[in-house]
């Protein structure tokens, strides 16, 4: 969706990060130590703190999404440690072998500043997100789970989308709906080796 693609990052400074990416999960595959980046050489937006999530795919199944909601390091470390975290250390899946590296999609989203969102009552809250581009976290005591806005794509509908993401959190899918619940927005810019040519 279209609409969600924030574009702050140069069409160089996304080929940039998808490079190091790939770098990074072919020598976390491998075993191997990734040297730190000299960031004197980078574009400056790339030196900058910012959150970010990688998500693998082989074909169209999932191999792997891990990421982080706060921004704590500059973007391009975030990227390759991120990148190799998700290849090893997802635990839906196995680690990536280093067979799989050359047939994996790698897709990186660059999050915005979590805000906040003001719920009058927890009815509303469907009417409150926007289909397509917010991602939304959800936190209820030591229960915490995102989705990013890419999940609208297959889960189009907001009841459902709180349902399933309750879950998430490892409570009934109606948790959304219960006093206290904590909800933050946020919104990516998201590109992937796939589609680095439409960018």
């Amino acid at each position: 969706m279209a609409e969600r693609r924030i574009t702050s990052l140069s069409p160089d400074e996304r080929r940039i990060l998808l490079k190091l990416a790939r770098e990074s999960i072919e020598a976390a595959a491998n075993g191997k130590p990734y040297p730190p980046p000299d960031l004197d050489q980078l574009p400056a937006r790339l030196r900058e703190d910012a959150a970010c999530f990688v998500t693998l795919h082989i074909g169209d199944d999932l191999r792997g999404c891990t990421g982080t909601l706060t921004a704590r390091s500059p973007l391009v470390e975030e990227v390759i440690h991120t990148a190799a975290q998700t290849a090893l250390s997802d635990p839906r899946f196995m680690s990536v072998t280093p067979d799989e590296v050359s047939l994996i999609d790698i897709e990186i989203s660059v999050l915005t500043a979590p805000q906040k969102l003001n719920v009058p009552s927890p009815n509303d809250l469907p009417n409150l997100i926007r289909p397509g581009i917010d991602g939304v976290t959800l936190a209820k005591g030591l229960h915490r789970a995102t989705f990013l806005p890419q999940v609208w794509d297959k889960i189009p509908n907001p009841i459902d989308f709180l349902d399933m993401l309750s879950q998430k959190m490892g409570l009934p899918p109606k948790a959304w709906l219960t006093p206290g619940i904590q909800v933050e927005v946020y919104q990516v810019e998201e590109f992937s080796e796939s589609h680095i040519g439409e960018q």
